[in-house]
């Protein structure tokens, strides 16, 4: 099922709504196949019925196991949005996390030569959040999802300046002659009076240093 619309911010779009790769069932179906041909061979070449039963509960719990895995799959989301990355997944009980994407520093792709063959692969995402690092696994194409992070990345970072620019604008910032120390401390009452958040006003602040 898609990541719902309700759960997201105002403005806020999804980018990409990825589940695991197809390589997620591998070992649930390898599994599978191996007990139906167990008990293909059970019933062509023996009449034990109890021989016959174990082998019929093989299977069925093989079956049973794929099901439960499907579940797990089909309730799986890796989404990137304009705003932030986020991942739920569980059947019975929920898990999950999000992370803003202004707080992402750093994504990591792992693929060994199999998993290049078949676009699947893992990504590390390295932030400033509490966790510090979060590992996903079995991502479909993660080059291409590391790419749209990092593009994201930047257009949220431009959104971000464009908003400062029009708080400043309509607070009378940036006047003639007005010195870079004065301009940080007028920025720093933006912040207090709740104009400005505290990330916005390190970001011009640092803008404004460099330029001195």
């Amino acid at each position: 099922m898609p990541y719902p619309a309700e759960n997201l911010n105002s403005q806020e779009k999804v980018v990409l709504d990825l589940r695991p790769h197809w390589w997620f069932f591998a070992k649930h179906v390898a599994i599978l196949l191996a007990t139906i041909v167990l008990g293909v061979l059970v019933l062509a070449f023996t009449s034990v019925q109890a021989l016959n039963l174990i082998v019929g509960i093989a299977i069925l719990g093989a079956v049973i196991l794929f099901a439960f895995r499907y579940m797990i799959w089909t309730t799986t989301n890796f989404v990137v949005t304009t705003d932030r990355l986020i991942s739920r997944s569980g059947v019975f009980t929920r898990e999950g996390v999000e992370i803003p994407l202004e707080r992402i520093n750093t994504v990591f792709f792992r693929q060994n030569l199999f998993e290049r063959m078949i676009g699947s692969g893992d990504l590390e995402i390295e932030s400033a959040s509490e966790e510090g690092s979060s590992l996903f696994t079995d991502i479909r194409r993660p080059v291409d999802v590391q790419n749209e992070i990092y593009h994201q990345m930047e257009n949220n970072e431009n959104r971000k300046f464009d908003r400062v620019g029009k708080n400043l604008s309509a607070q009378g910032f940036g006047g003639v002659g007005e010195s870079i120390p004065d301009q940080i401390a007028k920025l720093d009452d933006l912040r207090k009076r709740g104009v400005l958040s505290d990330a916005e006003f390190q970001a011009k602040k640092e803008d404004l240093l460099r330029r001195m």
